[in-house]
């Protein structure tokens, strides 16, 4: 162990700050794959259970990225997704540097549950479109889009190529957006959102819930999911004299 790290703390945080100290001298670089459980266990002569305690803690703290039968790797620099904008997660990706791909899950045609038409102007059991996909940025899963999309507003959805423009690219080009409502929350995803989005069952996700308007009705209803210690969303504005902007 360092001998810089203050020998009276718990065994776990020496584990931690030993791994912090690497990463802020440069040794540990973001994206950069750390040993496995078992090769920490002999260098720092701890056990399995402190070790694993600490890699935990340090990917909830957002240090580290945690990805199932992969390894542990230096977490970059949380992006940051703009909160009172629609933007294409495809662009934020690559106006970072990072190599933007997705993979297509769902695109198809389904009937609308009563609730679901109702949120959308719809007829109960009304033809929906209905789209999930995984955008990843250098192969790690940032975000999984779960789109409910008006036919009547865009009828040809299905048909488009969504590996080559995303969804948000391609309804942005069809109209403009007259009106959007932002919701956010944090919840632990169900199994197969924390499968594709290769996270356990102790990560909370961060999910943004989006309604948009056209001038002939609503557009889209959509959850976008994003892994809590990959992602962070924010915004900043400036408040008008004519009213206010409210965060649910």
């Amino acid at each position: 162990m360092n001998k810089n790290i203050n020998p009276s703390l718990p065994r776990y945080q020496q584990v931690k700050e030993y791994i912090l100290s690497r990463i802020d001298s440069g040794e540990l670089q973001a994206e950069m794959k750390i040993e496995s459980e078992n090769r920490l266990v002999e260098l720092l002569g701890v056990s399995r259970m402190t070790v694993n305690r600490a890699l935990r803690e340090l990917s909830g703290e957002g240090k580290l990225t945690r990805i199932q039968g992969v390894g542990t790797f230096v977490a970059s620099q949380k992006p940051q997704s703009a909160l009172l904008e629609v933007q294409s997660i495809a662009r934020e990706i690559r106006d970072r540097g990072g190599v933007y791909s997705c993979n297509i899950q769902l695109l198809l045609e389904e009937k609308a549950k009563p609730s679901l038409a109702l949120s959308l102007g719809l007829q109960p059991y009304g033809t929906v479109y209905h789209s999930i996909i995984v955008h990843m940025d250098n192969g790690i899963p940032i975000q999984l889009a779960d789109r409910y999309v008006n036919p009547s507003i865009a009828p040809d959805y299905l048909a488009q190529d969504f590996t080559k423009m995303s969804p948000n690219e391609y309804l942005l080009s069809l109209f403009p957006i007259s009106e959007v409502e932002h919701v956010v929350e944090a919840v632990i995803a169900d199994g197969w959102i924390r499968d594709l989005l290769n996270i356990n069952e102790a990560e909370p996700c961060l999910v943004l819930h989006r309604t948009t308007w056209v001038k002939s009705g609503i557009a889209t209803k959509s959850s976008f999911f994003y892994p809590g210690s990959r992602y962070i969303i924010g915004g900043r504005f400036a408040p008008s004299n004519r009213g206010s902007i409210r965060v649910t």
